[in-house]
C-alpha cells in the first residue's frame, strides 16, 4: 500500500483537468477518424463474449506516449497494458474505449476515459483529482475537477432530482461471465417494477456523465473495474451525485452506486434488499 501524497493545489488539478481533456479528446479523435468498416477482435478478456480491439491498444499506447511524455513521474493504471509505475504518488486511470463491443458493432456509445488519482489507484482507497470523458461518435466531452465542479463541453452540469424511486430512469450494465449475468438479472427483475425505466447503453463512462447532467436519474452496475468509473465518477460526484457501494461500502467492483441524495440512499436500500 502507497502512502497517500499531498494533494495537489487547486491550481495544478485544473491545469490535470486540461491535460486530462486534451488527451480523451486526442484519442477520440483517434477512434473516431481510424474506425475501419469492419473491426476485428485482437483477443479476449474475461469471457469470449469480452473483446478487446487492435484500437484499444493503439489508443492505450498513445495516451500512454503522450503521458511518459508529460508526466513521467506519474504511475499509469490501464485496461489493455501493463501498469507503470511511478514516483509522484499520482496514478492515471485509463480506459481506451469504453463500450469496445458498441465499437466492434458501431453502436453510438463508446468513449474515451481518462483520471487521475491520488493515493493507491484503488477505488476504495484513492482520491480522484481529475477526469475527462470523450464520447466518440457525437464528440461530446465531459470533466471535473476535485471541489471544481463537472461540466459538459465546458458548461456546468449538476444532477437532476427525481421525485420519486418509482419515476427515477435507472442505468445499468452487466458483466460478460455468465454466472455474473445471470445473478444481475436476477437482481435487475426486483429493481425493474420499482423505477421508471432501465437503460443498458453499454459505457459506464458514459452512464456516469448522463447521470452527472440529469439525462439518467440513477445508475447502478456490479463489477466495474478502476478505469470504468475513474473519470465518469468524478463527473457524478463534481455535479452533485453521491457515489457509494452497499453496506456502508465505497463504490468498488462489487457494487457502484450514484444519484442524487435521496434517490440513490433508495436505491442503494432496493439493491441490498435484493441481495445484489
Amino acid at each position: 500500500m502507497t502512502t497517500t501524497p499531498s494533494l495537489p493545489s487547486a491550481s495544478e488539478t485544473s491545469d490535470l483537468r486540461t491535460l486530462a481533456r486534451s488527451l480523451a479528446m486526442e484519442a477520440g479523435a483517434l477512434v473516431r477518424g481510424s474506425r475501419p468498416d469492419e473491426v476485428e477482435v485482437a483477443a479476449t478478456k474475461s469471457s469470449a463474449v469480452d473483446p478487446v480491439t487492435a484500437m484499444d491498444r493503439a489508443v492505450e499506447d498513445l495516451l500512454r506516449r503522450r503521458l511518459a511524455a508529460r508526466r513521467p513521474d506519474d504511475a499509469i493504471l490501464g485496461e489493455e497494458g501493463d501498469d507503470v509505475t511511478g514516483t509522484s504518488g499520482l496514478t492515471w486511470v485509463i480506459d481506451p474505449i469504453d463500450g469496445t463491443v458498441n465499437y466492434l458493432y458501431g453502436v453510438a456509445s463508446y468513449a474515451v476515459s481518462v483520471a487521475i488519482v491520488a493515493g493507491d489507484p484503488d477505488p476504495a482507497r484513492w482520491t480522484p483529482l481529475a477526469g475527462a470523458v470523450h464520447s466518440v461518435v457525437d464528440g461530446v466531452t465531459w470533466t471535473a475537477a476535485r471541489e471544481q465542479g463537472a461540466d459538459r463541453d465546458g458548461l456546468p452540469v449538476q444532477v437532476r432530482r427525481a421525485d420519486s424511486l418509482a419515476t427515477s430512469l435507472v442505468g445499468t450494465g452487466f458483466g460478460y461471465e455468465a454466472e455474473r449475468r445471470a445473478e444481475q438479472a436476477r437482481v435487475l427483475r426486483h429493481v425493474l417494477p420499482r423505477v421508471r425505466d432501465i437503460r443498458r447503453l453499454g459505457s459506464a463512462a458514459i452512464d456516469l456523465c448522463l447521470l452527472a447532467d440529469g439525462r439518467l436519474d440513477l445508475y447502478y452496475e456490479r463489477g466495474l473495474n478502476p478505469w470504468d468509473m475513474a473519470a465518469g465518477g468524478l463527473v457524478a460526484v463534481e455535479a452533485g451525485a453521491v457515489l457509494s457501494g452497499l453496506d456502508g461500502a465505497p463504490a468498488t467492483r462489487r457494487m457502484t452506486v450514484a444519484g442524487s441524495p435521496d434517490r440513490q440512499a433508495e436505491l442503494v436500500a432496493l439493491l441490498e434488499e435484493a441481495g445484489a
